[in-house]
């Protein structure tokens, strides 16, 4: 017998997601979804059409609201389900997820007014970040259903007053917590220097801040998916990353995998971004910015598409910002090659040139920004604030990367 899932945007039915008894996943849109005067497609691999789409036309966009590899396991082993089950992944934690989508099994209905929360104390805060790793997201907590993407411990959670609520159910959350990992030393305070450099060298990146209870550290990102209306009330905006956008999954993310090069990431944001122009540039200074930084993972997935409330669909901002390079065991390879070369330390104008030429883009206007953007970062470094060792190690490494740059993009 088949089983189903009414998927919401924000609180109105867009569409059934469908189990067959074979264990396919299928999708179709509601047809009073569709009889609306302006319908909104749910994603750019999911246009708006009365057919069904496919497991394959489907499965990159709604597998790529779940959690990632290790995580996805664990969940799947507390919930005693598949890890291959995208369809009872969703049906288990799909309640409050990235974008406005939340899913929830047929006979059940969104709450008329959903402001379900659960107060956190700081010991209760500080045992539920010890269990991430052994529990990512809360999976199996009874009334928590929290969804997001990448392999990351992290928790969706609500923050009014400096107070932090877990959201049950799927109420809306306005901010993502991720703590402290022991097998990468500061993480948090490389991702928060690298978020708030990015801001203050005029990039559009989410506003973070540190936070600590008991030994544990942890970054706090606000949702830029999420704006309040009021003091109360949180409304969920929609967004897909580049990968769900392009209907890719999210296991070839990568790619020398088979995922999106980073010309494909500019041609979709001429196609589908409301004003393309300045969301061009906005792509290129983030790639400028993550080959300064010695950001290697900077894949598909670390992009995304924000359908604003006006219906306009812009990049959306930055996130997941990190110096990689800071950490000598992981990869020197880039997660999206610039021109034909894979390594950020062996890039040169050749490589730039041959970046533009297939985004699309001038190859004076690539080149030319890498040392203006190299000189900003120089600047804003000194003021950033360094509140841990990491922090100046990070500062300084990527100063070090910035001046080799600089001086490789300057003509003599």
């Amino acid at each position: 017998m088949a089983r189903i899932l009414n998927v919401h945007y924000d609180r109105e039915l867009i569409g059934q997601l469908i189990q067959d008894d074979g264990g396919q996943m299928t999708f179709k849109y509601d047809a009073s979804w569709l009889g609306k005067p302006e319908p909104i497609a749910l994603s750019r691999s999911l246009p708006l059409r009365e057919e069904t789409f496919t497991q394959k036309e489907c499965r990159g966009f709604f597998g790529g609201t779940l959690p990632e590899e290790d995580n996805r396991k664990l969940i799947a082993r507390i919930l005693g389900i598949s890890d291959k089950n995208d369809f009872a992944m969703l049906e288990q934690i799909g309640g409050e997820c990235a974008g406005a989508i939340s899913f929830l099994p047929e006979d059940e209905k969104i709450p008329p007014d959903d402001d379900r929360y659960r107060d956190l104390t700081d010991d209760e805060l500080a045992k539920i970040l010890r269990e991430l790793p052994r529990r990512p997201l809360m999976a199996g907590e009874d009334g928590i259903r929290l969804s997001l993407a990448g392999a990351q411990d992290k928790i969706a959670v609500r923050i009014d007053d400096g107070k932090i609520s877990i959201p049950r159910g799927s109420a809306p959350s306005s901010h993502v917590l991720k703590p402290a990992i022991d097998t990468y030393e500061g993480i948090v305070f490389n991702e928060a220097f690298c978020m708030t450099l990015a801001r203050a060298c005029g990039l559009n990146a989410a506003p973070v801040d540190i936070g600590k209870v008991e030994d544990i550290d942890y970054l706090l990102a606000e949702r830029y998916d999420r704006i309040r209306n009021g003091e109360e009330n949180i409304q969920r905006l929609h967004q897909e990353d580049f990968c769900q956008a392009l209907g890719i999954p999210s296991e070839i993310k990568y790619q020398s995998e088979g995922g999106p090069s980073l010309a494909v990431c500019f041609d979709l944001i001429r196609d589908a971004s409301s004003a393309p122009a300045p969301d061009l540039i906005a792509l290129l200074d983030a790639v400028i910015f993550n080959l300064l930084i010695g950001n290697h993972d900077a894949h598909a997935k670390n992009f995304s598409l924000l359908y604003m409330s006006d219906r306009s669909i812009r990049l959306a901002p930055l996130y997941d910002l990190v110096s990689t390079v800071y950490y000598e065991e992981l990869t020197d390879k880039m997660a999206m090659k610039i021109g034909k070369q894979p390594r950020s330390a062996l890039i040169h104008p050749k490589d730039v040139d041959q970046f533009a030429a297939d985004a699309g883009l001038g190859a004076a206007l690539a080149r030319a920004r890498i040392p203006l953007m190299a000189g900003r970062l120089l600047e804003q470094i000194r003021s950033i604030d360094k509140p841990n060792p990491v922090s100046e190690d990070v500062a300084k490494l990527i100063a070090e990367r910035c001046n080799t740059y600089r001086s490789r993009f300057t003509k003599k």
